[in-house]
C-alpha cells in the first residue's frame, strides 16, 4: 500500500480484507439452480420468473389505467414495473 494512502485509511489491512471478503461473498443467498447434469441456471433465474409473476399480476391490475391514454408512453411504463418487479423479486429471495 502506498505510503500517503495510510493517511486516509483508519482501519488495519485485516479489516479491510474482511469488508472486501463479505462485499464479494455471494454465500448461500443466491444458490445456483441445477436440473440433472447439463442445465444450469444462474441465481438471478429464479428471480427473473419470481419478477415476471410479480409484473403479470400488477399488469393485470393496472392494464386499463395504463392504455387509456393517461400515460405518456404505456410500453416504458410496462418496462418499468417489469424491472421495478424483478429488482423486488431479487431482494425478497435475498431477504429469506
Amino acid at each position: 500500500m502506498h505510503p500517503e494512502a495510510r493517511l486516509f485509511i483508519t482501519q488495519p489491512d485485516a479489516e479491510i480484507n474482511i469488508v472486501i471478503s463479505q462485499m464479494f461473498h455471494s454465500g448461500p443467498l443466491l444458490q445456483d439452480l441445477v436440473l440433472g447434469a447439463s442445465l444450469y441456471f444462474p441465481p438471478i433465474f429464479k428471480a427473473f420468473l419470481l419478477g415476471l409473476f410479480i409484473w403479470l399480476l400488477i399488469h393485470h391490475l393496472l392494464r386499463d389505467r395504463i392504455y387509456s391514454g393517461e400515460i405518456w408512453h404505456p410500453a416504458l411504463m410496462d418496462l418499468s414495473l417489469f424491472v421495478i418487479s424483478i429488482c423486488g423479486a431479487l431482494l425478497l429471495i435475498v431477504n429469506e
